[in-house]
């Protein structure tokens, strides 16, 4: 059933701004029921798009943008912005607070997908299988393969994990029942219940990283967590060691990484998030020793469609006064 506000006495229909490509099965079902605005970047400046349609707006819903004071400052009635995606950093939460915007996001429907990628990066740096594919396709595969080609094992080995939140526990999971591997981790606190269930031991950040054959970033941007990974940190890992990023590109101090990759200092690395995206030109392309893939962690046709469906939900109960499931900021 469409979903009107009344004005002046007469039903008005509310409005929802799309600003970015969303499935077309709900974009179709918000059409049924509201007035939907679709934003073009072909059709001009974006951000000129934002201010000139949110001035009317009760609701938006997309992902990639970022949200902030120069854009929604127009806005007149906006009640919920609703991002397809679990990480909110483009989105200026204290404006927001301040003009009583709810902001929902799309939190645990990607956890094991993202995790899968994880260890996808992690065997595939571990083992060089990028770098081989290449390889291979070349025509250089002449004769039996040398210690150039040689990787390092996984099975068995020492996994640390930074962030042991729900993205982070199904990464070790993986690690401790599919390769029997050891699991460090290390967060803010200690989660006891969590840990038990892999045999997982606390570690102090620089303990974790000189312990680990595998470290991996998974923890929330926040200001804690900013420049987290630098150069002192890749200096305490082991020569051998394997570094996997999926958390956020602001995690890590990028140059110190190359830096690290160059130099040997570290075997290898797998990233799918980068301090800059998209990311179209950069040292790390002239290296070997890291797979870099362009921001996936929740790119599966299954995941993607779940995720839009709860940003859709988000939405809706919003718009229908009521309180939406999944709020990052619920008490304003």
């Amino acid at each position: 059933m469409a979903t009107y506000a009344i004005r002046f006495g007469n039903p008005i229909m509310k409005k929802v701004v799309v600003f970015s490509q969303i499935d077309r099965e709900v974009l179709a079902k918000l059409q049924q029921n509201y007035q939907v605005v679709v934003l073009n970047p072909k059709l001009g400046d974006i951000n000129e798009q934002i201010r000139n349609e949110v001035v009317d707006a009760d609701a938006m819903i997309g992902a990639g943008r970022l949200l902030n004071e120069s854009n929604l400052a127009p806005a007149q009635k906006l009640k919920i912005i609703s991002t397809v995606s679990v990480g909110y950093d483009n989105y200026d939460v204290n404006y927001l607070n301040q003009k009583k915007i709810w902001l929902a996001n799309t939190p645990h429907v990607l956890t094991e997908t993202t995790a899968d990628l994880a260890f996808s990066l992690l065997l595939s740096a571990a083992r060089k299988i990028p770098q081989l594919d290449a390889w291979t396709k070349q025509g250089e595969w002449k004769r039996t393969v040398s210690t150039e080609q040689f990787g390092v094992d996984v099975f068995g080995k020492t996994l640390g994990i930074i962030g042991l939140g729900h993205i982070g526990a199904a990464i070790a999971r993986r690690g401790f029942h599919g390769f029997n591997m050891n699991i460090l981790y290390h967060n803010r606190r200690e989660k006891i219940e969590i840990a038990q269930a892999f045999n997982a031991e606390y570690r102090e950040l620089d303990q974790l990283l000189q312990q680990s054959d595998f470290v991996v970033v998974a923890v929330d941007l926040n200001a804690e967590s900013k420049a987290l990974i630098g150069a002192e940190q890749f200096n305490l890992m082991q020569k051998r060691a394997v570094f996997i990023n999926i958390a956020r590109g602001s995690v890590v101090d990028e140059n110190a990484l190359i830096e690290a990759l160059q130099q040997q200092k570290i075997f290898a690395a797998g990233l799918d998030v980068y301090a800059k995206e998209p990311l179209q030109t950069s040292p790390l392309f002239e290296l070997a020793n890291v797979v870099t893939a362009p921001h996936i962690g929740s790119a599966t046709a299954e995941t993607r469609q779940k995720m839009v469906n709860l940003a859709y939900q988000n939405l809706v109960d919003a718009l229908e006064d009521r309180t939406p499931r999944y709020l990052v900021n619920p008490q304003f």
